[in-house]
């Protein structure tokens, strides 16, 4: 039955709803700066009526829910932007960053030195005797090998770094993970009963999945979406089942959390492996699974595959620019190299070599090719005094009997060279074949002269005899196995002038003869920057000169820049376009909440109205008694 007590009542869940409103708007204004939260709206509804004669009478008002204002298809688009964007801005500041260590563009860099490193060889065949201009030459090749050198320091430090921010996220990743995973436990006990919502929570779940997202390109899986019309008309969220998955691999499970193992315990080069552990307790490689976010630019960058004998990155922009550095180096230091064996000198010795000698030559690691070079003897006149074709085939091993298809048998083979008759005067007479092998791993070859050669002032050469002009269509046994080196090393990194030179750059020859005036070789080295080698990047060869392989290098890095910074541009006005649709839905604002204030406000007022105008009855009702 109505009475008056109903009637106060009514006033007060009227004053109810309106607290509860002014709450709620409060609570929205307070965090309208905080990042991730979600404006929330108050659900009333007339309380059940009391059923009286003649009809029912209202009972007053009642609080049903707060919800969020949220719409999960547009937080979905702005997740996925907001990955691709944290994909951009990492790849294009880290492009940017690669692209200044190939200045090229402002004529200066690795490029200009080469040039003057070639006009100092010219100088050098113009005053081939000038000790002066040799002291020159030998500064301006360490010019352009440190460069060379530090260059390829800066891109593998650069790489060192995106290797150490792998694991930095992904640590991150897996604290996030595990942070979500203990969130879904207290959001499941908060909503127990479907009574009511958790809306902070979620809030916070949603700031998880979209820093997921960035990260590591994660996708949130959840049940089925249930709208919330009452709210507003673009208001929907995900209910039921949840997990987070990168790429099909499941990070999290409801209330359960599995980890991304990084290690690099096994890797020389410290690169780390990217794995998930699997219900059976395997670990399976990931790192090429991952597409998105930081994590899936880095390892785009860095390189996502590694491989399992040298431990280092098989992909990867970078690790193509490490590559590229070092086929460019080694390609001038073989060809360089072969050049130069065509001075003559009285003792030749390869680099360490991790060679099996009775293996083929051609199908070795070495970058033997099959044709011949010439073994020639000079007198101190700089007179040839004998000559032997040294030819190289798919068959041709390093050593062997006097005779056979090797290097030694056909240096030690007993042949009559300049067809005279005369047997003391042959290259078998004059040259020493020498393989040795060190203790601790590793072989080289040695030739010399015979003692009594030497003492009469005989030298030797190689020169590649070549199939048509072109330079690198020899055998580059010499180069290969940097018999008479210019320069040193076999990578962008170790590359230099051969120590001896360095230390007393007087003894650099510029002819192929010991007779003063011969500048052949000097000349060959001019010619050097016109003509075509091979340099390997992988399993492609590149078939150009010195320049343009540089150009190769520099060009790409350029390109790629320019090509991320135009994307990003794009993706970055996509992601304002997105952000601004998301906050328009789910974002605070400040003059609608303070029109709710004031709403609530007089609301307020009125229900307090209600009461005193009940108190007054009351005292009425009591004045009536006495």
């Amino acid at each position: 039955m109505a009475s008056i007590f109903n009637a106060l009542h009514i006033g007060y869940s009227g004053l109810n709803v309106a607290q509860i409103g002014i709450n709620t708007t409060g609570h929205n204004i307070s965090n309208a700066e905080v990042d991730g939260y979600t404006r929330q709206r108050v659900i009333t509804a007339a309380a059940t009526p009391l059923q009286t004669y003649p009809g029912n009478v209202g009972n007053g008002a009642q609080v049903m829910d707060i919800k969020r204002v949220f719409d999960n298809f547009v937080f979905d688009r702005y997740t996925d932007i907001s990955e691709t964007k944290e994909y951009s801005d990492f790849e294009t500041k880290t492009l940017e960053e690669l692209s200044t260590y190939f200045p090229e563009i402002d004529g200066v860099g690795i490029k200009a030195d080469l040039t003057e490193y070639y006009n100092m060889w010219q100088t050098f065949a113009d005053n081939p005797d000038n000790d002066a201009i040799k002291l020159a030459l030998a500064t301006q090749t360490k010019t352009l090998t440190q460069h060379i050198a530090y260059t390829q320091t800066q891109v593998k430090s650069l790489q060192s770094q995106l290797n150490d921010q792998l694991a930095v996220n992904i640590n991150e990743v897996n604290s996030i993970a595990k942070q979500l995973a203990d969130l879904n436990k207290s959001i499941e006990i908060a909503e127990a009963g479907k009574t009511y919502t958790a809306n902070d929570l979620r809030d916070k779940r949603n700031v998880m999945e979209r820093s997921l997202a960035r990260l590591i390109g994660a996708v949130t899986n959840a049940g089925q979406i249930e709208s919330n019309i009452q709210v507003d008309s673009s208001s929907n969220t995900k209910t039921g089942s949840y997990s987070v998955s990168v790429n099909g691999f499941n990070i999290v499970d409801g209330n359960s959390f599995h980890p991304i193992y990084l290690s690099r315990e096994n890797n020389s080069n410290g690169f780390y492996e990217v794995s998930y552990e699997r219900q059976d307790g395997t670990l399976i490689q990931i790192a090429e699974k991952i597409s998105g976010g930081v994590v899936g630019s880095i390892l785009n960058l860095r390189g996502a595959s590694l491989d399992t004998t040298s431990g280092m990155p098989t992909d990867g922009v970078v690790q193509n620019v490490v590559a590229q550095m070092d086929a460019f180096a080694k390609g001038l230091i073989e060809s360089t190299n072969n050049v130069y064996a065509n001075s003559a000198t009285k003792r030749m010795e390869s680099n360490k070599l991790d060679l099996n000698p009775t293996n083929s030559l051609v199908n070795s690691t070495l970058n033997v090719q099959t044709g011949s070079f010439e073994m020639i003897v000079y007198d101190i006149d700089g007179n040839v005094t004998t000559k032997r074709e040294i030819v190289i085939n798919q068959a041709t091993t390093m050593t062997g009997v006097a005779g056979s298809n090797s290097i030694q048998g056909q240096i030690e083979a007993q042949i009559d060279d300049n067809g005279d008759g005369n047997a003391n005067n042959d290259i078998n007479n004059f040259i020493q074949f020498n393989w040795a092998t060190f203790a601790g791993g590793g072989n080289a070859l040695e030739l010399t002269l015979d003692p009594l050669a030497e003492s009469r002032g005989y030298t030797f050469s190689m020169q590649d005899i070549l199939k048509d002009t072109s330079y690198s269509s020899g055998s580059n046994f010499a180069g290969a196995l940097g018999m008479s080196r210019y320069f040193d090393g076999d990578s962008a990194q170790s590359i230099s002038l051969n120590y001896t030179l360095a230390n007393n750059p007087t003894l650099i020859t510029p002819g192929a003869t010991p007779v003063a005036g011969d500048n052949v070789v000097a000349l060959n080295m001019v010619q050097h920057q016109y003509e075509k080698f091979d340099f390997y990047v992988g399993n492609q060869d590149f078939n150009t000169t010195t320049y343009a392989m540089f150009d190769i290098i520099a060009t790409e890095v350029g390109t790629q820049t320019n090509a991320a910074i135009l994307k990003n541009e794009t993706i970055t006005t996509q992601y304002n376009a997105t952000e601004l649709e998301y906050n328009s839905v789910s974002k605070v604002s400040l003059d609608e909440e303070m029109t709710n204030l004031i709403k609530y406000q007089t609301s307020y007022g009125a229900a307090a109205k209600i009461i005193t105008t009940i108190d007054q009855m009351m005292q009425t009702l009591l004045g009536i008694k006495q």
